[in-house]
């Protein structure tokens, strides 16, 4: 029987990915999609041929669901995703999962109270050259990884959002955290894969810099644009992160590059290549690769697949709520630490 969806949502996260993700899979059918906005929700279910909500509690009582996607701006994750894994629901959550530990403790607590899975939408595991650089480290050939540099960089998502400017990503009730909440929760969480590692210390300088609010008064949007962060992993691993909605250059830069005892690990930062790797002995091997998913390159993130095996096989997703937990401390922790000059700590789980 297929996975039953509704997805929560119906903004540019979820008509770009989850909505034609959830109805291209073949072991799940999209049965509701929901969305304040009505007029949005009735047309994206005329072209899906599903039913439309606009209250998301009405669709959780009369919809036929064995799952929902949350797709909805960052404020309301928690709250969508407990009363979803509450009405026995599972959830696939956007990330970041919450905008405070409390939340997603609370979260991870209804799941394992419902007994249903709960995942979180850090897709940056997924992507090919990634994959292929974790199956790389793993095998131990580079030797000890020593210190990372990873980027991920972009003109915003007022570019890419349904509601340009005036998008919920810079309102600062409805986003929480800018920059850091969108690029910077990737990168934590990517890098947290890729090493094998926890990270234990954190340094963040963090700013609005360019992006102004939408009505021309020339003022600041209310929430971080740019950030340059600082780690140190338990095992002693040095790295660093930029991030940035100020990429006005024309193209995204999403490039980590890990240097280690026996050569240097680059992944996409060749425009052929996804994954190239130069050993210290002179020798190097270039692996082409599919590519990884961008705002301006909707290729298939694989999370609803991810999600409906998931379900199906009654296991645990790669990306489950403990790993979302970890991954939004790093960038909690960023926050505080831009906000206090001090580096933080992580303490350990």
């Amino acid at each position: 029987m297929p996975v039953k969806i509704g997805v929560i949502g119906c903004g540019a996260i979820g008509q770009r990915r989850h909505i034609p993700e959830a109805a291209a899979n073949p072991d799940a059918k999209l049965v509701a999609v929901c969305d304040v906005n009505e007029p949005r929700a009735q047309e994206v279910a005329r072209k899906y041929n599903c039913q439309s909500y606009t209250d998301y509690e009405t669709m959780l009582a009369e919809a036929d669901l064995d799952a929902v996607i949350v797709g909805t701006p960052n404020k309301f994750h928690a709250p969508q995703t407990i009363d979803s894994l509450t009405a026995k629901k599972h959830v696939l959550v956007e990330k970041p999962m919450a905008a405070t530990r409390e939340e997603a403790k609370a979260m991870i607590k209804a799941a394992d109270k419902s007994k249903r899975v709960l995942m979180v939408g850090q897709n940056q595991r997924l992507m090919p050259p990634h994959i292929k650089a974790k199956e790389i480290l793993d095998t131990g050939m580079l030797g000890r990884v020593l210190v990372f540099q990873t980027t991920f960089k972009h003109p915003g998502p007022d570019g890419w959002s349904l509601d340009g400017a005036k998008s919920w990503f810079f309102r600062k009730p409805e986003a929480i955290m800018g920059v850091c909440g969108d690029l910077g929760l990737h990168k934590a969480d990517l890098m947290r894969y890729l090493l094998g590692q926890e990270f234990s210390e954190v340094t963040g300088f963090v700013s609005t810099l360019d992006k102004k609010e939408p009505n021309g008064s020339g003022k600041l949007i209310g929430v971080d644009d740019n950030a340059f962060i600082t780690l140190k992993t338990r095992e002693g691993v040095l790295g660093t992160m930029t991030i940035s909605w100020t990429n006005y250059g024309g193209f995204e830069d999403n490039g980590t590059t890990i240097y280690c005892e026996n050569g240097v690990l680059l992944i996409s930062t060749d425009p052929q290549y996804g994954v190239v790797v130069n050993y210290r002995d002179g020798g190097r091997e270039y692996h082409k690769l599919g590519a990884v998913a961008t705002n301006t390159r909707q290729v298939s993130s694989g999370m609803c697949d991810m999600f409906v095996r998931s379900i199906q096989d009654n296991k645990k997703p790669l990306i489950d709520g403990n790993e979302g937990y970890r991954s939004l401390d790093v960038i909690l922790s960023a926050l505080e630490s831009a906000a206090t000059g001090k580096t933080v700590k992580i303490a350990s789980k």
